[in-house]
């Protein structure tokens, strides 16, 4: 029998970086989280609960910097009520714009937050214009949005700011069943090298508690840990509270629903998950003409992943450049990832995570390059210079060719000169003809003499054979490290 309760609003707090967000709520639950995010910028979903006038409201701070959209438009689906921030001295901004269509598009109903009122160049009455102009119509411009101008620094307007909170969700009625197997979204999820996997969830419904089987669509496990937001451990938790939990087999994805219990095959195929997944790194082909850049990416948590794929796939690159991703993952840069790199000729990009030893003394012996950042966009502009120094990079070995046997595509026999360093079998190499790279191979054989060789000097001449991916031609160049 279903025993349905009064349930705490969830707030997802949304809107242009640097509009005062992560202030608003430092003011409201008396902590400085500013000063402990690289950059000043919030760089992964947090959630907290506060209490006011003895009422519960969870809040979830959600990233304000622009690569972080998906988080953002995942935690608006995951709120009750939003709370729209919108700086009075700057108006609506490009991500403003996108925090509405993001609280459209999940239906979410919301407030508006006209922080910053206290700063000299605030301009309370062209923010409300620009809303308006936006399709956001507060109350006394033709809409019934309700609105409050904040100070963070003073703190002016916020204890109306969260009566408006509470209004609101009074109005929508927020219900739980207390009889219900536990469910709620997963927030965020990562690895954590001392306790296993760690994720971050919502609770919105039914009573969760430590012992429970708990699954989404792609992972699931055993309750072993509960904590609530301030690290606490627990024995359960009610709707709307946010809980670290430690059990599950595998990282879920971010997004996804959960729902706890011993589930039916019908109960799983029920569960809905968001099509926002952190397991978006791809595999890359060879194409013709293309100089590669093969990168090994891990990050803290999921959502950081996900931003980061997300922003290295639309990287603008040269016609004759394509970047590779051959795995994206969560959790510190270990020895394996350095041998994984290793055999596919790639780096190594590392956001908010530590190399351990083993993998700083191969990475040093292998000669493979790591990069590590707190900043997001530091580690894109590393990327981009990893692909200046590949085309100003001299190859140390180049074969010049002087004749063609066996014509190609593909396995080819060819004659030719070394002009520098060596030619070595079953090395990779790349064909340059006139000042561009053309195409890539791999050397199957070398001869002298008509006797199989490993090693050709420089100056001396040799017949290959080869398998490539373009036609190779008299004065080409093979080069290789």
């Amino acid at each position: 029998m279903s025993i349905e309760t009064k349930r705490p609003p969830v707030v997802v707090v949304v809107g242009h970086v640097d509009h005062g967000k992560t202030s608003l709520l430092d003011f409201i639950r008396k902590t400085n989280v500013v000063a402990k995010e690289a950059g000043g910028i919030t760089q992964s979903v947090g959630a907290y609960e506060i209490v006011h006038k003895n009422q519960k409201i969870t809040f979830i701070d959600t990233p304000g910097h622009e690569a972080f959209s998906k988080m953002r438009a995942r935690g608006a689906h995951v709120a009750d009520v939003g709370i729209l921030v919108v700086a009075a001295d700057e108006g609506v901004k490009p991500q403003t714009k996108e925090a509405i269509k993001a609280l459209n598009d999940s239906e979410t109903p919301f407030v508006v937050a006209i922080t910053k009122t206290d700063k000299t160049h605030s301009d309370v009455e062209k923010a409300k214009n620009e809303l308006t102009a936006n399709g956001v119509l507060l109350e006394g411009y033709g809409g019934s949005i309700s609105y409050q101008g904040i100070s963070s620094k003073t703190g002016d307007g916020i204890d109306e700011l969260l009566d408006l909170i509470i209004l609101t969700s009074e109005v929508e009625d927020l219900k739980s069943d207390e009889n219900a197997k536990a469910s709620g979204f997963v927030l965020e999820a990562k690895m954590d090298s001392r306790r296993g996997n760690a994720v971050v969830v919502i609770l919105k419904d039914g009573i969760l508690k430590k012992g429970d089987m708990i699954a989404t669509v792609t992972a699931k496990g055993k309750i072993k840990i509960l904590e609530n937001f301030l690290g606490k451990a627990v024995s359960e938790l009610t709707p709307s509270s946010p809980a670290v939990i430690l059990g599950f087999e595998e990282l879920p994805q971010i997004g996804e629903e959960f729902r706890s219990g011993e589930l039916t095959d019908e109960e799983l195929s029920a569960i809905k998950s968001f099509e926002i997944s952190a397991k978006n790194s791809h595999k890359g082909v060879d194409e013709e003409g293309k100089r590669m850049l093969k990168l090994l990416v891990k990050a803290d948590v999921a959502g950081s992943l996900e931003a980061i794929l997300d922003i290295l796939k639309s990287l603008p690159l040269k016609e004759d450049q394509k970047l590779v991703i051959i795995r994206g993952a969560v959790g510190e840069i270990s020895d394996g990832d350095v041998n994984e790199a290793l055999s596919n000729g790639a780096a190594i990009l590392g956001f908010r995570v530590g190399v351990n030893k083993a993998a700083e003394n191969l990475a040093r012996a292998k000669n493979i390059t790591i990069l590590t950042d707190e900043i997001i966009y530091k580690l894109v502009e590393n990327t981009q210079e990893l692909f200046v120094k590949a085309e100003n990079k001299e190859a140390l070995n180049e074969l010049e060719i002087l004749a063609i046997f066996t014509p190609g595509p593909g396995k080819q026999t060819i004659g030719g000169r070394v002009n520098r360093g060596q030619m070595k079998s079953r090395a990779k190499f790349e064909v340059k003809r006139g000042d561009g790279i053309v195409g890539n191979g791999k050397m199957l054989n070398l001869q002298q003499g008509k006797k199989d060789v490993n090693v050709v000097n420089t100056g001396d001449e040799c017949g290959l054979v080869i398998e490539s991916n373009v036609k190779i031609e008299v004065g080409d160049k093979i080069l290789s490290n």
